[in-house]
């Protein structure tokens, strides 16, 4: 992960003094390029022939979700079997699943008759504490007895990977336009990072994220304002009276609309202001824990959550540290819509100019 950071302050250095940057391009890159390494243990390499048409393929793979979605009749299987749409995503699983199965394969002769967790280790060095590739434990586990077989496997790889990239992407920029909107709020950010790194150019730590407090309090509130998962569903398991005195039957389809949620003046006043302040720990003390979901709750929650918070916090500072953000679209303008995530009507811009701690905003 921040190996991959490095690469995207690289990325955004070329960015450096143009009028605009269309950020989702850029982030999307990172946070997919991240998440296939942390899943699989595979660098997608900038100009290998596969790892472009897998990227790809990951992409229009959601399109053709989001397609369907708009189209409720195409939820009829007898009807979506015949359409051209049906027929795309058939090509592109067959893309996916190849390229997941070819590294599973990989792994597997690579770490045949050796003890993965061992042998993982000293491959990426002198790290005994960095943690393994989520295909790494799972071929563990089942070499140690677990029952799992590789399609398995693949499935939760595959899950990990498709839903782990675009949220985390749209939570970032996101993050980012609110910050280049909110230079004080900017400028307490970078004077937080450099209280915990000090003038070194050391890579971060993981401890050096965690003792960014004010730093995770402005992506809380960012994913307060701008969750990148707005719309969630859950089925009744048992009746459920309102608050309104509404009976709910057991087995109804709930919507819960957490962009909604989120903006209730009763538990965040002024609730379209963007202000850390409110997930200070004194704050934050006695509010319902369902008030604020951004990764869902209960026992179907995001299991990537932790993953997705570390990241967010890496790729933010990391970015904040070496550049100012300036705005190009304002607040105001900001249309949110519904995609497979949360995203603005039209792509998000930012300037970008190198950080000199004598004219920090």
């Amino acid at each position: 992960m921040i190996e991959r950071s490095e690469l995207l302050i690289q990325n955004l250095e070329l960015e450096c003094n143009k009028a605009k940057t269309l950020i989702e391009p850029i982030i999307g890159e990172f946070t997919l390029r991240t998440i296939c390494e942390t899943a699989m243990g595979t660098k997608l390499e900038e100009n290998d022939a596969r790892s472009k048409e897998y990227m790809t393929s990951i992409y229009n793979m959601g399109q053709v979700i989001l397609e369907r979605i708009k189209r409720p009749w195409l939820f009829v299987e007898c009807f979506y079997y015949f359409t051209q749409l049906r027929k795309q995503e058939n090509a592109l699983i067959k893309i996916l699943h190849k390229f997941t199965t070819d590294v599973i394969e990989n792994r597997k002769v690579q770490f045949k008759n050796v003890d993965i967790l061992s042998a993982s280790i000293r491959e990426k060095g002198d790290e005994p504490k960095r943690r393994l590739a989520l295909l790494d434990l799972l071929l563990h586990f089942r070499n140690q007895g677990a029952s799992i077989q590789d399609e398995g496997i693949r499935e939760e790889v595959d899950t990990f990977t498709f839903e782990g990239h675009d949220t985390t992407s749209s939570g970032i920029q996101f993050a980012l336009l609110l910050l280049a909107n909110n230079p004080h709020i900017q400028k307490r950010v970078a004077e937080e990072i450099r209280n915990v790194m000090g003038d070194s150019d050391r890579q971060f730590t993981y401890a050096d994220v965690q003792n960014m407090h004010y730093l995770e309090m402005t992506i809380k509130e960012s994913l307060r304002l701008f969750p990148s998962v707005p719309i969630i569903a859950r089925k009744l398991t048992t009746d459920l009276r309102t608050a309104s005195n509404y009976l709910i039957p057991k087995g109804t389809v709930v919507h819960v609309h957490i962009f909604t949620l989120h903006r209730n003046p009763v538990v965040f006043p002024n609730p379209e202001k963007f202000d850390p302040e409110r997930f200070s720990p004194e704050n934050s003390r006695g509010r319902h824990p369902f008030a604020y979901i951004p990764f869902s709750a209960g026992p179907r929650n995001c299991i990537g959550q932790r993953f997705a918070m570390l990241e967010l916090k890496i790729a933010i500072a990391s970015i904040i540290r070496n550049f100012r953000l300036i705005a190009v679209d304002k607040l105001s303008d900001i249309q949110p819509t519904m995609h497979l995530v949360l995203k603005n009507s039209t792509k998000l811009s930012i300037q970008f100019r190198k950080r000199t701690y004598t004219n920090s905003p």
